[in-house]
């Protein structure tokens, strides 16, 4: 079950920093309990439970870079073409049959063990081949073109930390190491649904004032995209009893509960009022545009303490609060080391004007200018219920809390959506 503190620590008056609502999720909430032992194919997305120590070299012994010949460094003649004997031809996993001895040269190939008393290698282009002997240039430092033993790992050294967070490479460096198996941190459980009596399902009738939900899709995807388990609840009516007595069932065996739509002021928005009968808000509305009616809490039950975090209702908001919010949440509960979120500079090709103290994502489109520069086209229009502003554009521009103008040709900070999600 989740391991949160279940103390009040609410946010009243000003909207608060996007900063702090990081920061309190840093200090109040820890990681879920529980690990799981995954097989190497099993392992994508997981979340490291223990420090991976290396248990051999990688590489494992000398080996060449390069198709070429192997030579002894002292056989060189640094002013001039050196003639050398070819002795022996070794492929990768062969040994060769004997050690070199002055004058000689070992055809090697790529990943071929270093020949004995071996110590450079010649790339074969840049050898000339006379009879049974090769005539190499002068130039070559010694040990050129040769992978040391334990050049990429030594036996012993961490090869992965404790909370990382496993992609391709990672997985590829645990096969490296010989590794068939991981301990992992057992996977996040949420708890997904989406709120309001003008909601219907996609497939389903649509009446008159009323909207399929894209939300809990949106949602459901970015979710398992940081290896939590989904549990979808479907639609709740606006009915503050009636959040309330699901959040709460939800909480019991969860470990995040997801909402979104119901968390701004309106007579009909009850989620934080639902929250505050069977938990504690944490805090509420975030200096964030699209999105500052951000509600997260706890849900204390007997078995367990459940995270809440209750997004607004229109799905561009939905996703940046989501990744603004949501994402170091999940990280959090995973086990996960911070992965900070790094915007690239970037030139605007727009002009644009926000309020201060207020951090603002703004869609947009990369393209290549005629200087050859990469800049950013901001998306027309700026509603955030405009699904197609997320489809037609690259990523977005985060304007921080200082920032209130933009010109073209301003620096500012680009976010991929590929790394807002990945």
């Amino acid at each position: 079950m989740a391991q949160l503190s279940d103390d009040c620590f609410a946010f009243s008056g000003p909207l608060l920093p996007v900063a702090d609502a990081e920061r309190l999720i840093a200090e109040r909430i820890a990681a879920i309990d529980g690990r799981d032992t995954v097989s190497l194919r099993e392992a994508m997305g997981r979340v490291l439970a223990e420090n991976i120590i290396a248990p051999v070299d990688v590489p494992s012994f000398d080996n060449s870079a390069v198709d070429g010949y192997a030579v002894r460094a002292e056989d060189l003649d640094g002013e001039s073409e050196k003639r050398l004997k070819i002795v022996d031809r070794v492929a990768a996993g062969h040994a060769a049959a004997h050690a070199l001895k002055a004058g000689e040269a070992i055809r090697i190939f790529t990943g071929a063990a270093m020949p004995a008393g071996a110590d450079t290698v010649f790339m074969q282009e840049d050898c000339r081949i006379e009879g049974d002997a090769i005539v190499v240039p002068p130039g070559l430092k010694r040990g050129a073109n040769r992978r040391l033993a334990g050049e990429d790992m030594r036996a012993g050294a961490v090869a992965l930390p404790a909370g990382r967070r496993l992609a391709v490479q990672h997985v590829a460096l645990a096969a490296a190491l010989g590794l068939t198996a991981l301990s992992v941190h057992r996977r996040v459980r949420v708890a997904l649904f989406s709120t309001g009596d003008e909601i219907v399902e996609p497939g389903s009738w649509l009446p008159r004032a009323t909207l399929y939900d894209s939300n809990r899709y949106l949602l459901a995807g970015l979710i398992a995209r940081f290896g939590a388990t989904v549990t979808d609840l479907g639609i709740l009516s606006d009915d503050r009893h009636m959040l309330a007595r699901a959040i709460a069932a939800a909480a019991v065996d969860h470990d995040l509960v997801l909402t979104s739509g119901g968390v701004s002021t309106g007579e009909a928005d009850h989620v934080r009022n639902a929250i505050e009968d069977i938990g504690r808000i944490v805090f509420w509305r975030v200096a964030i545009k699209p999105g500052r009616p951000v509600a997260m809490g706890v849900v204390p039950s007997a078995e367990n303490v459940a995270a809440f975090v209750g997004l607004p209702g229109n799905p561009v908001a939905v996703f940046v609060t989501f990744v603004r919010v949501v994402r170091p949440l999940l990280l959090q509960l995973s086990g996960a080391l911070p992965e900070s979120l790094i915007a690239l500079p970037t030139r605007a090709a727009f002009a644009y004007k926000k309020r201060k103290g207020r951090r603002e994502y703004v869609r947009v489109a990369l393209r290549t200018a005629a200087d050859g520069v990469v800049e950013a086209i901001k998306f027309e229009r700026d509603g955030a219920g405009v699904l197609t502003s997320l489809t037609e554009t690259d990523g977005l521009a985060e304007l921080t809390e200082d920032v209130t103008t933009v010109e073209p040709g301003s620096t500012i900070g680009f976010l991929s959506y590929a790394s807002l999600i990945g």
